[in-house]
Parts: C-alpha cells; sequence; structure tokens
C-alpha cells in the first residue's frame, strides 16, 4: 500500500496551497509514505463517485479504501502523476494541455468548484483529451480554519460543480490551503463521497511564481518514480516550464500519467 496525497479564486487562493506549516502527520507512516488517520466512512447519501472522468476504466482499489493521505505512488515503477491546481485563465489551461499533447502525458486537474463552474466547457476538455478531474474543495478556503459544517460545505459542494460539469464527482480530493489533511477534513471528505485525500511528495512551489526555469529546475531535481507533483494551473511560469519538465521526465525514463493510472500499479 501507499499513502496517497489546486490554487483557488478568493485572496487567501493567490498564495497557494503550500503556504504555512504542514500539518503533522496524524498516524504513523505506512509503507508507501506518509499520511494520516483512516477516514471516516463515506456516507451512503453522498455523492459516490462511480467514474474517473478520465476513461472507463474503474478507479483504483485504493481509492475505494480508507487510509491515509496519499502522497506518492509504486517506487518501483516508470510513472509520474503531474497533478494541477484548477484555476486561472482558461488560455493558460489550454496552453497546458496543449504541452501534453504533444508529449503524450495525461495529467490530474484538482478543479476549485467556483473556476469549474465557470469554465465547465474547460473541464470538459481536461477529460475529453484522456485527463482527469478531482475536487480541490468548492471555494479554496484555509481548510484548516473552518468549521466541520464548513469543511463539509466546500467538499460537497466541490463534488457537486465536478458532477455538474462533467457528469461525475470523480474518486480525489485534495484539501485547499494544506498541504496534509486533519482529522476534520477527511471527515468532510467522506461526507463528499471520497475515500482518501490527496497530498504530494514534489512541490516547487510554482504559485510564488519563481520563474520557468526555477519551477522546471526544481521539479527534475526532486521527481522519481511514484511522485505525485504539485503544480498550478493561472501561472504563466508554469506554462512555460512544462515542456522542459516533460523533456525531462523523458529523459529520465518516466511518464507522467493521471494519478488513477499510477495507483492502479500498486
Amino acid at each position: 500500500m501507499l499513502a496517497i496525497g489546486l490554487t483557488g479564486i478568493s485572496g487567501a487562493a493567490l498564495a497557494g496551497c503550500s503556504t504555512g506549516p504542514a500539518d503533522a502527520p496524524a498516524a504513523a507512516p505506512t509503507s508507501a509514505g506518509t499520511g494520516a488517520t483512516a477516514s471516516p466512512t463515506p456516507s451512503s447519501t453522498a455523492p459516490r463517485p462511480t467514474t474517473s472522468g478520465a476513461g472507463t476504466q474503474g478507479p483504483p482499489a485504493v481509492a475505494l479504501s480508507s487510509g491515509p493521505d496519499i502522497t506518492h505512488g509504486p517506487r518501483t515503477g516508470n510513472h509520474v502523476a503531474l497533478t494541477f491546481h484548477g484555476q486561472g485563465p482558461e488560455s493558460m489551461a489550454r496552453d497546458i494541455l496543449a504541452s501534453c499533447a504533444k508529449a503524450r502525458a495525461t495529467v490530474t486537474v484538482f478543479a476549485v468548484g467556483t473556476w469549474l463552474e465557470q469554465y465547465a466547457h474547460v473541464g470538459r476538455e481536461v477529460v475529453a483529451a484522456g485527463h482527469e478531474l478531482g475536487n480541490h474543495t468548492w471555494s479554496h478556503q484555509q481548510m484548516k480554519q473552518l468549521s466541520s459544517a464548513q469543511a463539509v460545505d466546500e467538499a460537497v459542494r466541490g463534488a457537486k460543480a465536478l458532477k455538474a460539469a462533467v457528469g461525475t464527482a470523480g474518486w480525489w480530493f485534495r484539501p485547499s490551503g494544506t498541504q496534509h489533511s486533519t482529522a476534520t477534513i477527511r471527515a468532510a471528505a467522506a461526507t463528499a463521497g471520497y475515500h482518501r485525500c490527496v497530498s504530494y511528495d514534489v512541490d516547487p512551489e510554482d504559485f510564488k511564481d519563481p520563474g520557468a526555469e526555477a519551477v522546471r529546475a526544481r521539479t527534475l531535481a526532486a521527481v522519481r518514480p511514484g511522485s505525485i507533483v504539485s503544480l498550478h494551473f493561472g501561472h504563466q511560469g508554469t506554462v512555460d516550464a512544462l515542456p522542459g519538465i516533460l523533456a525531462g521526465l523523458h529523459a529520465k525514463g518516466l511518464q507522467a500519467v493521471t494519478l488513477s493510472t499510477m495507483l492502479r500499479e500498486q
């Protein structure tokens, strides 16, 4: 097993998802990475995902089991998961999709609900191109600071935005404003129908706009088989860095695939 792990629209979102100290893991690490305590069983009345939005294959087994945050996938293969926090101008989103298409790479986009409501057509383009969508909350609040009811509202409304745009709430939830989930966040995700929260093990901090070369170099220096990389739509440096990142992965013998594809290998 492994431990598994987008910026938003509000002012708090502009700082990105990796600001502030990370939460301490709530449970001891598993053999697949650090994580959190098991999530409550999703409510039977919640919008239970039935497809990934990225093809007809069923979900990876880990998507249907409770457990710690997913921070990475199998270390023995050659796949990595580039994940994007979904926000920003649709032109930048399309530039990212074009770079992926040229490199024959697939990615996972964690869409903010308010963004997806505005750009539902972009969400459908993401899925049509063979990528997948996940839930990055409704309005990208600092989730560690929310009450239980507020956290549930963010997770559930985000799931509903996904379902309205592409017909499914997907399999994956990534909390906003924090790299790691908390018990409150995990309970909210479970209420929305998600068994797991998704974190990451590679963060080039592209949301701080360090420049395309820094984003490229930081990513390639840290990435290894099974890595989950945190990147963001809405930042030109990320758009400009992506072709070099994809070429660098190829040079390392690594292939960018969706999170679900990578986690089916475990």
